[in-house]
C-alpha cells in the first residue's frame, strides 16, 4: 500500500510539472499566430538545453521552415512567448521606421543596475529616457576627430601582434588559436585608447584583461543558469536578478580603471582621446568615481571579445579563399606608405577591405539574434491578413543568423563573397535598408561602438594580411558551423590558422 501512495504522488507531481511547464503553450494559438509546436521545457529552442547545434541554428530551422508561409511566427523560450519576425520589412519597421514602439532591448529585463553597477549606464541595457541620456553622453566619445587621435596607437599594436608572431615561433607550428591572438589585440587597442594604458598584452605578463572577459562573457554559468530559469519562470525577473560580473571580475576592472584615470589625473595632460571625454563629463555632470567607470566598461564590454571574433572569422574566410586574400593584400599594398604605413584616411578609403570585414560580419554576426520589448501598442499584419496586435511589455526577437544565411537575399550564402558589399553593388546600405544586414543593429540603437569596432578590424586584419600569407591549419573545420557550446558566435572547433612571413 505504501508503495502505491508513493506511486500515486510521483504521477501526481509529475502531472502537475508537466500541466506547469506547458499550460500557456495555446498562447499564440489563440492569437491565431502559427508557429512550432513547443516541447515541455525547451520550449521552440530545444538547443538552448541540448547543445546539439548552436540557438542561433534553431532559430535558422523556424526561420526557413516558415518564411514562405509566414510574415512573423509564436515560439517560446522555454516557457515564454516570444514573436519571432521572419519578414525583413518588419524588422526594418521595429529598427528604424517604428523605433517608437520598440524603443528598449529586451534583455535589460534580466540585469539589475544596483547588483551591477558597472554595466548601469550601458546604453545596451538601459531603456526609456536613461538609455537616451547616457548614450548621448558617451556618443561625443567617438567621433571621426577622436577616432583619428585613437588610431596613431594602432600601428605600433599590430607591430607588436606582427613580432609576437615570429617572435613566438608561430608560423607553420600546429597552427595559431586565432580568437586568443584577436583578444591580445583587442585588449591591447582598449587599453591604448580607452585607458590611456599598455595592458603588454604580446608579452609574457599580461594584464589579465582577457581571461577577466571571459568570465562574464563566455564562462559566466552562474548567469546563464539564471537566465534559463527566468525563462521557465518570467515572472521571477519582477522579484529577483542574478547578478552578471562575478565579484573578482568586477573588482579587476574597476583596480584597472581606477590606475588609469590616477595616471591621466597625475599626468595632467590632455590627448583628446576617449579617456579624456570621459574625465570632461565626469566634471561637467558631477558624475561620482562608479558612474563614470560604467560609461567606462561600456567601451571595454563592446569592444573586446566581439570585435576579436569578427577579426579571427574574417583571417578564416581569408584563408579560405586565397585569390581573395590576394586581391585584398594588393588593395592593401596600394594603400600602404613605406614611412607612414597605413593612414587614417588610407585605412577608410579601402573598399575591398571594408567589403571583407562586412561579409565577414554577415557570416559570423556577432549578435546572432536581436531581442526587442514593444513599447506602445503596434499592430502588423501576416502574409494570411491576420492583424496581431503586440501590446507593451510584449518581446519579439529577430533572427539575425538566419536572415544572413537566406540566399533569397545572398546567392550562395556559404561562400565568402565581399563583392556583395562593394560599393558599386549598393554597399552596406543597400541589405540594411532591405532589413536584412544587422551586423551592428539598425536605427537609433544601432552598436553605438560601430565605428571604433570597424577601425580595429581594419588595422588588425590590414596589417597582417600585408606581412603574412594566411593559411588554414589542419586543425580548423572546414565547414561553416557555429560552436553550440559558446554564446557568441563562433566557429566551430575554433580558428586556426598558420602565418606565411610574405618575402
Amino acid at each position: 500500500m505504501m508503495y502505491l501512495y508513493l506511486l500515486a504522488i510521483v504521477l501526481t507531481s509529475c502531472c502537475i510539472t508537466y500541466k506547469f511547464l506547458c499550460w500557456n503553450f495555446d498562447y499564440w494559438q489563440c492569437r491565431n499566430v502559427r508557429g512550432p509546436k513547443p516541447r515541455a521545457l525547451f520550449g521552440s529552442y530545444p538547443n538552448l538545453l541540448l547543445r546539439r547545434q548552436h540557438f542561433g541554428d534553431d532559430m535558422k530551422d523556424i526561420y526557413v521552415r516558415f518564411q514562405s508561409t509566414d510574415k512573423f511566427v509564436g515560439t517560446y523560450l522555454m516557457r515564454t512567448p516570444t514573436l519571432m519576425i521572419i519578414d525583413p520589412h518588419i524588422v526594418h519597421n521595429i529598427f528604424v521606421t517604428s523605433f517608437n514602439h520598440f524603443n528598449d532591448n529586451d534583455v535589460g529585463k534580466l540585469i539589475d543596475c544596483r547588483k551591477d553597477p558597472l554595466i548601469a549606464n550601458n546604453p545596451f541595457i538601459l531603456v526609456g529616457e536613461k538609455w537616451r541620456l547616457q548614450r548621448s553622453l558617451i556618443s561625443p566619445a567617438l567621433t571621426s576627430f577622436r577616432l583619428r587621435q585613437c588610431y596613431h596607437a594602432m600601428p605600433k599594436i599590430c607591430d607588436q601582434m606582427n613580432d609576437f608572431i615570429v617572435n613566438k615561433g608561430l608560423l607553420n607550428i600546429n597552427g595559431k588559436d586565432v580568437c586568443m591572438l584577436a583578444l591580445r589585440f583587442t585588449a591591447e587597442s582598449l587599453s591604448d585608447c580607452v585607458l590611456g594604458m599598455e595592458s603588454k598584452s604580446f608579452t609574457q605578463t599580461p594584464l589579465p584583461i582577457s581571461e577577466n572577459v571571459n568570465k562574464f562573457a563566455s564562462d559566466n554559468i552562474a548567469f546563464s543558469i539564471f537566465t534559463l530559469i527566468s525563462g521557465l519562470l518570467p515572472i521571477l525577473l519582477k522579484y529577483y536578478k542574478a547578478k552578471f560580473f562575478p565579484s573578482d571580475c568586477e573588482n579587476f576592472f574597476m583596480d584597472l580603471m581606477s590606475n588609469a584615470y590616477n595616471m591621466r589625473y597625475a599626468k595632467a595632460t590632455e590627448k583628446n582621446d576617449i579617456l579624456d571625454h570621459l574625465i570632461k563629463i565626469k566634471e561637467l555632470y558631477k558624475l561620482t568615481d562608479m558612474e563614470i567607470y560604467s560609461h567606462t566598461m561600456t567601451f571595454l564590454i563592446d569592444g573586446l571579445d566581439t570585435t576579436a571574433t569578427v577579426i579571427s572569422h574574417c583571417l578564416l574566410m581569408l584563408a579560405k579563399e586565397p585569390l581573395t586574400q590576394r586581391a585584398l593584400y594588393e588593395e592593401i599594398c596600394l594603400n600602404y606608405d613605406d614611412q607612414h604605413g597605413i593612414t587614417f584616411d588610407k585605412l577608410n578609403e579601402m573598399p575591398y577591405l571594408d567589403a571583407c570585414i562586412h561579409e565577414t560580419l554577415r557570416i559570423y554576426p556577432p549578435g546572432l539574434w536581436s531581442t526587442k520589448c514593444c513599447t506602445k501598442t503596434y499592430q502588423m499584419s501576416n502574409k494570411d491578413g491576420k492583424i496581431l496586435t503586440l501590446n507593451e511589455g510584449e518581446p519579439v526577437i529577430i533572427p539575425i543568423y538566419a536572415f544572413h544565411h537566406d540566399a533569397q537575399y545572398y546567392p550562395e550564402p556559404e561562400i565568402f563573397k565581399p563583392e556583395r558589399f562593394l560599393p558599386e553593388n549598393g554597399g552596406v546600405k543597400h541589405f540594411r535598408d532591405c532589413g536584412v544586414f544587422l551586423g551592428f543593429g539598425d536605427g537609433p540603437r544601432t552598436c553605438i561602438g560601430k565605428r571604433f569596432a570597424l577601425l580595429q578590424s581594419k588595422s588588425a586584419v590590414a596589417y597582417l594580411v600585408r606581412t603574412f600569407q594566411v593559411k588554414l591549419n589542419k586543425r580548423t573545420k572546414p565547414d561553416f558551423r557555429l560552436d553550440p557550446k559558446s554564446f557568441l558566435a563562433l566557429h566551430n572547433g575554433g580558428v586556426w590558422l598558420d602565418f606565411q612571413r610574405r618575402s
